[in-house]
């Protein structure tokens, strides 16, 4: 647990902590409570935290009983037990605050529950969503279509393992650590490391070099697995590192054409930051 972290929230502080088992995020729920409820002191903060634990009780909810306590440390310098909560338990802990500072959350929330009601009756509307949202985050339409292409991958991936009686969660992500070794040298998280991600999504931080050869690698891994029909774990963890094997042999022949490794450090920042440079050139040299 990294529980160095201070963020800002109207400028007052949220101490949070890196949860890297779980890749998430966990913050002072007393913290969060205090700003909303816009109480001046920590003890008001921490009393007020109290009285809303028993309400959230008394509502049903057996929210608490999932939350975690961590040593951070407080104003004096010391460390005390604090409650922490991930993002969905925090934003449930908010529902049950009575106040304005509160009520955006709120809004927010009903926001969001009601688009995804609609995309459960509309599918499509989730598609039209993600491309909205890549573009407003500033990537080219030409890598959104392979990232859209590459959760198509991925889905014709997973019904695969389905269909050989994999267990999602942590058997998927063996599975998925496989194929990853295999052809970029590195576990999924590895490689999130390099990049300095942490709750970000790999792919989304992917060159296109890079997305192409990971659907490659399981496009590969699907096909393997079609044609052997894999019946135990063991066996479906060696069509996996085949898979990964064979985008491994196209990464080595891109490399050796271009004297350049595919893999690289730069992230969707970079990434966005080459596009915008690109365009200003263009805009500076129209002649050329």
């Amino acid at each position: 647990m990294d529980d160095s972290k201070i963020q800002l929230f109207e400028d007052k502080r949220i101490r949070t902590a890196w949860d890297a088992e779980n890749e998430e995020w966990l913050f002072s729920i007393v913290d969060v409570v205090g700003v909303l409820s816009e109480q001046p002191t920590q003890r008001g903060a921490t009393l007020y935290w109290g009285k809303l634990k028993q309400r959230i009780i008394e509502e049903g909810s057996e929210l608490l009983t999932n939350c975690q306590q961590l040593k951070m440390k407080a104003a004096d310098g010391k460390r005390y037990n604090t409650d922490v909560a991930n993002a969905e338990q925090l934003l449930r802990i908010i529902q049950s605050i009575p106040s304005p500072k509160a009520e955006p959350f709120k809004m927010w929330l009903a926001h969001i529950g009601s688009e995804r009601i609609n995309e459960t009756i509309d599918p499509e509307l989730t598609i039209e969503r993600a491309l909205e949202t890549y573009l407003k985050k500033g990537y080219s339409r030409e890598w959104i279509n392979q990232r859209l292409q590459a959760i198509q991958v991925r889905k014709e991936l997973t019904d695969e393992w389905d269909n050989r009686g994999v267990q999602k969660g942590v058997e998927y992500a063996i599975l998925t650590d496989e194929i990853s070794k295999a052809w970029s040298g590195m576990t999924t998280r590895q490689y999130k490391t390099l990049k300095g991600l942490k709750k970000e999504n790999l792919r989304d931080n992917m060159s296109t070099l890079e997305l192409v050869l990971n659907m490659l690698a399981e496009a590969t891994t699907t096909a393997i697995s079609r044609k052997e029909l894999p019946k135990t774990f063991a066996q479906n963890k060696a069509v996996a590192r085949a898979g990964g094997e064979a985008a491994g042999e196209a990464r080595a022949a891109v490399e050796k054409r271009t004297g350049e490794p595919v893999i690289t450090s730069q992230d969707a920042v970079d990434f966005s930051r080459l596009i915008s440079n690109v365009i200003e050139d263009s805009i500076d040299k129209p002649g050329k």
